[in-house]
Parts: C-alpha cells; sequence; structure tokens
C-alpha cells in the first residue's frame, strides 16, 4: 500500500504550516469540483536533489566521489603530489581545494568524469554508492535522503503529479540510482551534462564523455533545462538554496494555482545549520524572496519528525 493510501499520507511530517499549505495545494488541484482542478498531464512538480532530497554536506556529493576517484587515481599521476587541486585532496585538506573556487571543481570533474563511455561511468557511480560512506555519520550516501521528502514524492505521485529531478548535479551521476532511491526514472531527470559523443570500438556501439561541458542546469539554467526537457511549465517546484531561485520564479510566474518550496537547513543536531553564508547550498536571495511572496519555507527542525530514513541492515 502506497504513503498516500494511508491514513496520513506525510506520517514523517509534523501538523505545521509548511505541511497544511503542501496537502490543501495538492487537494486544490486535483478536486475535480474546483475551480483550481487542473488535468493530470499538467501537474508537473520539480525537485532539486543535492540539500533538497539528499544532504549536502561537507561537500556536494558528487565532490566527494571525485575526491575518491582522485585518490584511487593518483597512483597513476606522481605529479598530483604537488599539482592543485589535487594536491591538498590527496592531502585531505578541502578547505584549501575550497579557495581554487569553480576553476579548481572544474579541473577536478573533467578529470574524473570524463575519458570513459557513458556505460563505464555509470558503472564507476553504482559502486562508489554500493561501498563508500558519509564522513560524518557513517551511512551510506544514498541512506542520507530526507524520509519526509521520500514520502512528499510518493505522495505527489499517488494524486497524478509527474515527479522531475531538476538539479545542477551532473545527469549522467544522478542516473543511475535515482529511481531505486526516489521511485523518479532515468528520463525525468534534468541536470548539468558534458558534451557526449558516438563511436563504435571494437566493433561496438558507445557513447563517449568528453571535457567539454555541454550544459550547466544551475541558478537560470534550470527554466532552461525544464523547457528543454520537460516541456511544460511546473505546478509545483521545491529547492533549497539560491541556485533554484530563478525555477521557483518560472514556477510562479505560470497561471493558475502554483506551489513554491523552499527546505531550510535549520536542525544543526540531526542534520546541518546553514544558510546565508553557507559555501554549499547558500540560501540568502532565495530566502528573501520566499518570504517576501509568501512561497512555503520548509524549517526542517520545527517541521520534520525524522530526517533520515531507518538505516538497512
Amino acid at each position: 500500500m502506497g504513503l498516500a493510501q494511508s491514513p496520513d499520507p506525510l506520517p514523517s511530517w509534523k501538523d505545521t504550516p509548511s505541511r497544511e499549505a503542501i496537502l490543501a495545494f495538492v487537494d486544490q488541484v486535483t478536486d475535480k469540483t474546483s475551480a483550481d482542478y487542473v488535468a493530470p498531464a499538467e501537474r508537473i512538480a520539480t525537485f532539486d536533489n543535492d540539500g533538497t532530497l539528499w544532504s549536502e554536506k561537507p561537500l556536494y556529493f558528487q565532490l566527494m566521489f571525485a575526491i575518491d576517484r582522485v585518490k584511487m587515481l593518483a597512483p597513476q599521476h606522481p605529479d598530483w603530489e604537488t599539482q592543485e587541486p589535487y594536491a591538498s585532496l590527496l592531502k585531505g585538506d578541502t578547505k584549501t581545494f575550497a579557495t581554487g573556487g569553480m576553476r579548481a571543481i572544474g579541473e577536478l570533474l573533467k578529470t574524473t568524469h570524463t575519458g570513459m563511455t557513458a556505460t563505464e561511468f555509470e558503472a564507476l557511480v553504482s559502486d562508489w554508492l554500493a561501498s563508500a560512506r558519509h564522513p560524518t555519520t557513517g551511512r551510506a550516501y544514498t541512506e542520507m535522503v530526507y524520509q519526509p521528502m521520500l514520502e512528499l514524492l510518493d505522495y505527489l505521485r499517488s494524486n497524478g503529479f509527474k515527479t522531475f529531478i531538476v538539479s545542477g548535479g551532473g545527469l549522467d551521476f544522478m542516473r543511475p540510482w535515482v529511481e531505486k532511491v526516489y521511485g523518479i526514472p532515468p528520463e525525468q531527470v534534468v541536470g548539468s551534462s558534458r558534451r557526449t559523443v558516438y563511436e563504435v570500438r571494437e566493433g561496438k556501439p558507445v557513447l563517449v564523455r568528453l571535457p567539454e561541458i555541454a550544459f550547466v542546469d544551475d541558478k537560470a539554467g534550470k527554466p532552461v533545462g525544464i523547457h528543454t526537457h520537460i516541456g511544460r511549465r511546473p505546478l509545483m517546484a521545491v529547492g533549497n538554496s539560491d541556485g533554484d531561485l530563478e525555477m521557483m520564479q518560472y514556477t510562479a510566474a505560470g497561471e493558475g494555482p502554483r506551489l513554491m518550496v523552499y527546505v531550510h537547513h535549520t536542525d544543526e543536531a540531526r542534520e546541518w545549520a546553514y544558510d546565508r553564508d553557507s559555501a554549499v547550498g547558500r540560501f540568502d536571495k532565495g530566502l528573501d524572496e520566499a518570504r517576501a511572496r509568501g512561497w512555503t519555507v520548509i524549517d526542517m527542525k520545527r517541521d520534520w519528525k525524522v530526517i533520515y530514513p531507518d538505516p538497512k541492515p
């Protein structure tokens, strides 16, 4: 039995205004007697991933994957011991690495995410997720998803919504596992991507990942990605940072009822507390606009009974 068929469709949510706003919106757009009824085909809900569906501290999990890749590849590159951004990472010094900004991150991702086929990259991601553990919690990264958001995804789908991920994270990094973890199939994932080309190797057709970036699905790129890959304006958008603000604005600009939801990280005991000054998942302009426009802001400490699912044995 799905969660939406149970007496309480959102059992991990406290009875707060955030929960009530979501339930009321779903009732509003699915009630055929309502003037605000929306046909199922138009019930599009888009979700950011990092910091919205799973945690993102101390670094985005895709960067944690890239760092582990650097450690694995280091024996083949002795020059990395003195070459940045690799030298700092091999010493475990992520603070120095972070001073390199987006240039250092871009170099890291180019080195660790390209030069292989799409199938080979998928296997690397799947193997890493099966064995890697978060440095603080000791959990598998796929166990650091938010239980209340899993319930929300299930609740929306049971009410005729089609759920999409629209993330700044790598498209090919997310697609291998999101269906198993979130119930979202790979064709409903919009993300950043690299240029990929078709080749025939040893008589077999393959797709090869190149160093060049094809599309960045962040900030103003998110509405573009939604238009290109989904073709419908969202009825509901959920995010957690300034990187999601343009997706919220684009959703809010549609005609008829719309719901914009932000996740505010306020629980330093069960997860992390951060917003305006965070280098990862900064929530500053988005927080101001959400408050000014009356969008729904989920306070993790106040609104959620639990953060993560019970760990698997």
